[in-house]
């Protein structure tokens, strides 16, 4: 049974990495998910994605929370904290290899790059890559090279279309094996790779409803392929538009993006709302003011349709909502 069991139809999550103070760009994502959840009477949780201790800065994960608090969130339950369910993402893992559907590679990033920089790869050339690196060739599918450790554990993937239709963006298709290639569940520093822990968290959390930056778009034909493998539901999606810089860089973190500032919030979730397309307020509103005005009339039908890499539109409906 899972941590949702009893809850109401929908509910829903933002799950922030602790790597850096929460940027314009996470806010937009945590908004349009709380707006959803609050207009559909529904709950929203908070799930910290803290697997991967190298990349978090101290404080971090506190910081955020203080300030999802002074712009007004108000989420259901305790915070989640990753890094406190690596038994449940092993023994999911372990459930996928008693199936028969995983295995352990050798190969390091290095050697992956070379072997598809030389050609030793079956694909074309022009497909030997997605927007997160070069897909694996399958060195190890057949077992580990004579004297090689393991250093990660992969899915096996097989040929065949994964659609799902997803609320912003509209009907979608991927074929992983082809997009993306048997991919890592288990990291080599022992880290359970992000795919395999959302889908474990999801489903634990009873998560029906998942709104989110559209640069995961891509990688939602692999939580699928997860979902089903190990008999778990799957949410519904929605991915709304990333912000980026007048370069057509994402805006994140890593480009030293301007935080939110927890002293006066309401500029930035003004700019949010507007970034996703709804309708502004019609006087200045206080805080409180601002989230009645964003409950009552949010609307997952304006946020604006993006395109992105790795997932084709599927033809046989139309896209957006």
């Amino acid at each position: 049974m899972t941590a949702g069991a009893g809850h109401p139809p929908y509910r829903g999550r933002f799950a922030p990495s602790p790597t850096g103070a929460l940027h314009f760009g996470s806010l937009i994502a945590a908004l349009a998910s709380y707006a959803d959840a609050r207009a559909h009477a529904g709950e929203w949780l908070v799930r910290m994605e803290d697997l991967d201790r190298t990349r978090e800065i101290p404080g971090a994960a506190d910081a955020i929370l203080r300030t999802l608090d002074a712009c007004g969130f108000r989420w259901d339950g305790p915070t989640l904290y990753q890094s406190r369910r690596t038994h449940a993402y092993a023994a999911a893992l372990e459930r996928l290899t008693e199936l028969g559907l995983t295995y352990p590679c050798a190969c390091s990033r290095a050697e992956i790059a070379r072997q598809v920089r030389d050609g030793n790869d079956c694909r074309p050339a022009g497909s030997r890559h997605h927007t997160e690196g070069p897909i694996y060739p399958g060195t190890c599918r057949g077992g580990l090279p004579p004297g090689r450790p393991a250093r990660s554990i992969r899915l096996r993937t097989h040929p065949g279309k994964i659609r799902f239709h997803d609320r912003i963006q509209g009907d979608q298709r991927q074929d992983v094996a082809a997009a993306v290639g048997d991919f890592v569940l288990r990291r080599a520093d022992g880290i359970h790779a992000y795919q395999l822990a959302v889908v474990v968290d999801d489903a634990w959390q009873g998560i029906t409803q998942v709104v989110r930056g559209a640069d995961l778009l891509a990688s939602t034909p692999r939580q699928l392929l997860l979902q089903q493998a190990l008999g778990l539901p799957h949410p519904t999606y929605a991915h709304v538009p990333l912000a980026v810089d007048h370069a057509g860089r994402k805006l994140s973190k890593s480009l030293a993006a301007a935080p939110v500032d927890p002293a006066d919030p309401l500029p930035a979730l003004l700019r949010a709302w507007t970034w996703l397309g709804q309708r502004p307020p019609p006087t200045e509103y206080a805080l409180s003011g601002f989230w009645a005005h964003a409950i009552r009339t949010w609307s997952c039908a304006r946020v604006p349709v993006i395109a992105c890499a790795c997932i084709d539109p599927d033809p046989s409906a139309s896209i957006g909502t």
